[in-house]
């Protein structure tokens, strides 16, 4: 039986509107946390958070041109972004401690999700995204890494 080729594109362009919609929202909540974070760790949580969001632009536009060269729309919007995401944007009153605990929980979520993905994107023999999705799996998995630790 032959693979609908539209119902091959909607699932994919739904795993990567979910991750558009993921990285929108932790774009502007790791500028929160940027501007806001104080303490004793000021400086090295400062420029992580930096770090990690410039990662956050960087992911957003690649998966969004992903989603273009499949020809499908990407979500561009923050009311798309919150509906769809599953990271909640940051509150305005995380304690420091609570920022870096939230960003690895979020990234643990991220995790899970690509790895769904790539499920999506591996039985329908999309290579560029189950490539793209891996790649993104590897990054987060070492950011929890550190972000752990710095907890401990």
């Amino acid at each position: 039986m032959a693979t609908d080729v539209s119902q091959v594109a909607k699932s994919v362009t739904s795993v990567l509107n979910t991750q558009i919609a993921n990285w929108g929202v932790l774009y502007v909540k790791l500028h929160n946390y940027h501007w806001y974070v104080s303490g004793p760790n000021f400086y090295t949580l400062h420029a992580t958070f930096e770090q990690l969001y410039n990662e956050a632009a960087q992911y957003l536009d690649e998966l969004a041109e992903r989603l273009l060269a499949l020809k499908q729309k990407p979500l561009a919007t923050m009311r798309e972004y919150l509906e769809k995401a599953s990271i909640k944007e940051a509150t305005g009153s995380e304690s420091t401690e609570s920022m870096v605990k939230t960003i690895a929980d979020d990234f643990d979520t991220l995790i899970a999700e690509t790895k769904e993905g790539l499920k999506i994107a591996e039985s329908q023999q999309d290579d560029a995204t189950a490539d793209m999705l891996t790649s993104i799996r590897q990054s987060l998995e070492k950011h929890v890494w550190m972000l752990r630790s710095f907890l401990k």
